[in-house]
């Protein structure tokens, strides 16, 4: 079992309700790949240290995930890069 920490950023400008459909879609791109989320934590709006796609601040989402392989990080990745209102996410391998 792969243990990762998944940490996104969502832009500040979207709405309420679109900033939830981001976080369902991605939420659903792991789950159906066969990933549990052990964690997931909204943590809230931050100013960034500098500015991101021309967005001084934006909303952070942390989520721990376990996976039997590296497929539903694959396809996160790929549907995170696409997504015009994620601006930036990281994804850690906790195993290593």
């Amino acid at each position: 079992m792969y243990k990762y920490e998944i940490m996104f950023i969502v832009k500040p400008d979207v709405d309420e309700d679109t900033r939830n459909n981001v976080v369902k879609e991605l939420e659903k791109t792991l789950t159906s790949n066969k990933a549990t989320i052990t964690l997931s934590k909204e943590l809230g709006q931050k100013e960034f240290a500098y500015e991101i796609k021309k967005h001084k601040s934006g909303f952070y989402y942390l989520y721990n995930v376990e996976a039997k392989n590296d497929k539903c990080v694959n396809e996160f990745d790929r549907v995170a890069k696409i997504n015009e209102n994620v601006l930036r996410y990281i994804v850690l391998n906790m195993d290593k």
